[in-house]
């Protein structure tokens, strides 16, 4: 059996102050400890159920945004690649050299105006 022996102050011991909390622990470990507790350990496992379904969640969503930065920076070198080819052949000697391809030429004297009279006499 169990003795008790108390301090002149009236409060257990060391020893029996850590028997005491291990029997407090034990009873909070036990089967009626757990019955009691099932509706925070409920929403503890949901909250531990949405951390890692989130956690997921965003782990997709970094990566579909990367595939997107790549696209994105491909089709960002194409329009770079085709204004600078785009400036390149509006410049007046790649007009000539393309046009001479197909038989123009360029003109030695000032355009003229070609106008006819609409009076009919």
């Amino acid at each position: 059996m169990e003795e008790k022996v108390q301090t002149n102050s009236g409060e257990p011991t060391p020893a029996q102050r850590i028997r005491n909390d291990w029997k407090a622990l034990l009873e909070r470990i036990s089967y009626k400890g757990i019955v009691h507790n099932v509706p925070f350990l409920g929403f503890v496992a949901l909250l531990g159920i949405i951390y890692i379904s989130n956690s997921q969640r965003a782990i997709a969503t970094q990566r579909e945004l990367n595939k997107e930065e790549k696209v994105l920076k491909e089709l960002r070198w194409k329009y770079m690649d085709i204004k600078s080819k785009l400036m390149n052949a509006g410049m007046e000697a790649e007009v000539i050299r393309n046009g001479s391809g197909i038989g123009l030429k360029p003109l030695m004297l000032p355009a003229y105006k070609i106008e006819t009279d609409s009076v009919k006499k």
